[in-house]
């Protein structure tokens, strides 16, 4: 088994699990903050829940931490062995004519999510870590706030118009990735048979996804 995670496909294989798992986060997270937008009591009644389960936050958050550390590592080693295979090939290869510009690029939306992931920690898990751990405060409280604390404080992250810029212009980044991330996850795992319908769902999770986001942001944006 480690010889097989060695090898290129075995990392392109655990590259792919390890985005199917990402991909379902993140649709599960959508999920949760766009209740901010319609329901501002059931975001908090959730947001408390996960915030305060204990499966959630010693098994599951452990794990997606992980996942998202060994993704981008993984594919740093992937994207820096494709870039030395290509200089010793380059004469025979013409990559602009058999990818597409997003696949050939990965590495750079890759990077422009991983700043912004750095952003997004700073600004909602370092606190909420800090407060729940170093404070020891699992009330999901604030003084002056009435009821829980969760939804003013998204809706505080959203006021200053640059960070808002900064969210959109990564989610913007994030669905260029997952343009081409979703089909490749697929190809990895011997689903290209499925290309032409995994292309159309790909392109739709694309979209929808870090649109759902934006939409988010802008929302709390011009309604706060």
């Amino acid at each position: 088994m480690s010889g097989f995670f060695k090898s290129s496909i075995g990392r392109k294989v655990a590259m792919a699990l390890s985005a199917f798992f990402l991909m379902f986060f993140l649709l599960q997270h959508l999920s949760i903050n766009i209740l901010s937008v319609f329901s501002p009591e059931l975001f908090n009644e959730v947001s408390h829940f996960m915030g305060t389960n204990p499966v959630v936050q010693f098994a599951l958050q452990p794990v997606l931490i992980f996942a998202v550390v060994f993704h981008f590592v993984m594919g740093f080693i992937l994207e820096l062995k494709n870039t030395r295979a290509r200089n010793i090939s380059y004469a025979k290869n013409n990559g602009a004519a058999n990818s597409s510009w997003m696949s050939r690029n990965m590495v750079y939306s890759g990077i422009a999510i991983l700043a912004f992931i750095v952003l997004h920690f700073i600004d909602f898990w370092f606190p909420e870590i800090n407060t729940k751990f170093i404070k020891g405060d699992w009330s999901g409280l604030m003084e002056g706030v009435e009821g829980f604390r969760y939804h003013e404080e998204l809706v505080h992250k959203f006021v200053n118009p640059l960070r808002v810029g900064a969210y959109v212009v990564a989610f913007v980044f994030l669905g260029l990735h997952l343009a081409h991330g979703f089909t490749s996850a697929f190809q990895s795992v011997g689903a290209a048979s499925l290309r032409k319908k995994l292309d159309k769902i790909g392109k739709a999770y694309a979209i929808i996804v870090p649109a759902g986001f934006i939409f988010i942001a802008l929302y709390h944006h011009l309604n706060h």
